[in-house]
């Protein structure tokens, strides 16, 4: 079983539930997600919550891009950069023309 970090921008939260759920019941993966909050924590959970992530992405596999609209951030392009550079598969979830 493969395990993929899922990687966005939240604006898509809700996106990303259901994209976690259908990679692990249809496709049978592992996702580690990100923490989903409401309004923006403070810059020392700020710093911790980014060093969780990365720290899933070096447990992954791979990273799964949501990219809806073909948008992607600036931390979602860094994490993507770190995946790459460690290794790991990118996988998006729209095309990138």
């Amino acid at each position: 079983m493969k395990t993929y970090t899922i990687c966005g921008s939240m604006r898509f939260a809700e996106e990303m539930k259901e994209i976690a759920y259908a990679l692990e019941a249809k496709n049978g993966y592992n996702i580690f997600q990100c923490v989903y909050c409401k309004g923006t924590p403070a810059a020392e959970e700020l710093k911790r919550l980014e060093a969780a992530h990365y720290r899933k992405i070096d447990l992954s596999d791979g990273i799964y891009v949501v990219n809806i609209g073909g948008y992607i951030g600036e931390s979602v392009r860094k994490e993507i950069e770190y995946a790459e550079k460690s290794g790991k598969e990118v996988i998006y979830h729209c095309e990138i023309h």
